[in-house]
């Protein structure tokens, strides 16, 4: 199994991320279907673009499906039981988002804005 390495970037088009993983990206586009947590957002053109977090999750699929031999529906399952096991629950929201969530959050909106210019 070869490791990848994920490029420090805001936003991937479906074919770099197939490239990236090794697949087609017919895959990746029934894998959405299949993972609610492979989430990528559309541009005005219709193009896909996923997220670090999407690719990330995209290699574990993979890595649960042709390396660890899971069905689909194990894969599913085990995906979310690591994205719940992961998420904070207890998140202090009353004195408002730390500031570098909200720095992530406007480079994001402006490389979102970069691509659909």
């Amino acid at each position: 199994m070869r490791s990848v390495t994920i490029p420090d970037k805001l936003y991937f088009k479906i074919g770099e991320v197939a490239k990236l993983l090794g697949l087609e990206p017919y895959v990746l586009r029934y894998w959405e279907t299949e993972f609610r947590e492979i989430e990528p957002i559309k541009s005005r053109a219709g193009q896909r673009l996923y997220r670090k977090k999407d690719v990330e999750t995209a290699l574990t699929v993979r890595q649960l499906l042709y390396h660890e031999g899971y069905t689909i529906e194990g894969a599913r399952k085990k995906i979310r039981e690591s994205h719940r096991a992961s998420s904070p629950s207890n998140l202090p929201f009353a004195g408002g988002l730390q500031k570098e969530t909200l720095t992530k959050i406007r480079q994001e909106l402006e490389e979102l804005a970069k691509i659909l210019k």
